[in-house]
């Protein structure tokens, strides 16, 4: 009897458990919708290799009030990447891919620019090649095009590099095109086939495609952004994003697919079924060297990378409207999927993973500055970063954290709060170029034009190759003689 009455003790108290956490996770979501105006959530939870918690918040499809289910379909984007980076680091478990391996040795046939052919291969997956953006090729508002892939490939190659590879870190869809060609190469098929072959079936993604804004998608949850025109103060509205993804170009954005079966494919590639080494895992998800023997700031294919000692976190995002962070050292996985361009829910996939281990909290500097700067005010920043720091010496907000927060924030036009996460960035990295670089943009969105003048110059002092900054720095400091005003 006092065996049964401790059972059911068990039972009830791993249910309540339950209930307190999705009540948590319920808060959370429902006020960032509210904040960020999003229309529809759907999120999944990974535990202890298992799916914990799938829930879905809110309307798929503003037009006909579709509310979301658990197989609404929503665009992943840029979170492509992973799937990609996981096809690379199959064919190399096969001996058919060496990362370190010059492109070159696998694209002999696309008649490669000089400068092109010593890239190694990991040296795309972490985006720092230095190719030029075939996304400059293409319309930049909705990657639409009326050039063929010939057309677009061969003035591609006429581009110049943009820094020397190794040196610097550039985030760009070249990268990721050529290796949808080495995974056709040595396939002899289609990056496309292959995905499915070789993960989507293997893991029983029933509702994963590849597809854009022109496909017919069952179940799909239109992206949407919200515009107020400029207005301040002004009501906002919902408008429809339209996006297109050439086919060429979908092993960097393409995949639609739900929580759900993300959730399947992070177990399976943790347990085995995807990778069959734990070292191909561990490769896949480590930095590689840039050129000076410091880490790159991204895993191959994995732009939300966390390098820390504690809570070590690996992930993507994905068009600023769906992201998701794997915990391999607390067998934790967030994943949020949205409809709202420019939702960025990698702002919160921290605070969410902190309702089933509250340290994660204290270990994520950004989200830890992202709760305690909107109650106390961003302009205290440096403020809080030196008072947590003498508490807690692990407390180091990193340089590239910062500055894509801070663009984040830029891109919602919440300019003050960006600025002083730019500034903080300025202070803790006074080495940095590109910190300065940040920061005088944002302040010259802010019309202060002067200071703007100041973080460039001292851009471009400790980084003499710094080209965008001295063409700002050019216009900005052009004298106010009627002749240059003509």
């Amino acid at each position: 009897m006092k065996t049964y009455f401790l059972l059911i003790l068990s039972v009830l108290s791993a249910f309540f458990y339950a209930q307190n956490m999705e009540s948590a996770v319920d808060a959370i979501i429902k006020r960032e919708m509210v904040e960020r105006k999003i229309p529809g959530v759907q999120i999944a939870v990974v535990q202890d290799g298992k799916i914990i918690l799938k829930k879905t918040y809110g309307i798929a499809n503003i037009q006909d009030h579709v509310l979301v289910t658990d197989t609404t379909i929503f665009p992943i984007n840029s979170c492509t990447k992973v799937f990609t980076a996981t096809a690379i680091m199959q064919l190399m478990e096969e001996g058919k891919v060496d990362l370190s391996a010059p492109i070159s040795t696998y694209l002999d046939d696309l008649d490669l620019p000089e400068q092109w052919k010593k890239v190694t291969v990991e040296q795309m997956m972490t985006h720092i090649s230095g190719f030029p953006d075939i996304l400059n090729v293409l319309d930049p508002n909705t990657g639409n095009t009326t050039k063929t892939e010939k057309e677009i490939w061969e003035e591609l190659k006429k581009r110049p590099m943009v820094f020397k590879t190794g040196e610097q870190f550039s985030y760009n869809q070249t990268n990721y095109y050529l290796l949808g060609k080495i995974i056709e190469k040595l396939t002899g098929g289609s990056f496309e086939k292959f995905f499915k072959n070789r993960q989507f079936q293997p893991v029983g993604m029933t509702h994963t495609l590849f597809g854009d804004s022109r496909d017919v998608i069952p179940h799909f949850a239109p992206t949407y952004r919200y515009r107020n025109n400029g207005k301040i103060g002004g009501e906002g509205k919902w408008t429809n994003d339209y996006y297109i993804f050439p086919d060429f170009t979908r092993t960097g954005a393409g995949i639609n697919s739900t929580a759900e079966d993300l959730a399947k494919w992070i177990l399976d590639l943790q347990n085995g079924k995807l990778l069959k080494t734990p070292e191909a895992l561990n490769r896949m998800w480590s930095p590689i060297k840039m050129n000076n023997g410091t880490p790159t700031v991204w895993a191959p294919g994995w732009g939300l990378a966390k390098f820390r000692t504690k809570h070590r976190a690996l992930g993507m995002s994905g068009g600023g409207r769906s992201a998701f962070l794997v915990y391999p050292d607390d067998h934790l996985a967030i994943i949020v999927l949205t409809n709202l361009g420019g939702s960025t829910p990698e702002d919160f996939l921290e605070e969410l993973a902190g309702v089933y281990n509250p340290d994660i909290i204290k270990a994520d500097p950004v989200t830890f500055l992202r709760l305690n700067l909107k109650k106390m005010g961003f302009d205290k920043a440096i403020e809080l970063v030196n008072s947590e720091k003498k508490k807690n010496p692990d407390f180091k907000p990193q340089e590239f954290e910062l500055n894509e927060w801070g663009y984040r924030m830029m891109s919602k036009n919440e300019l003050k709060n960006a600025s002083e996460i730019f500034k903080l960035n300025v202070y803790l990295f006074p080495n940095s170029s590109n910190a300065y670089d940040s920061y005088g943009e944002v302040l010259l969105k802010l019309g202060d034009k002067d200071q703007s003048i100041k973080m460039y110059q001292k851009s471009i002092e400790l980084n003499p190759d710094n080209e965008n900054g001295k063409e700002v720095l050019k216009k900005l400091t052009l004298t106010e003689d009627p002749k240059n005003s003509k």
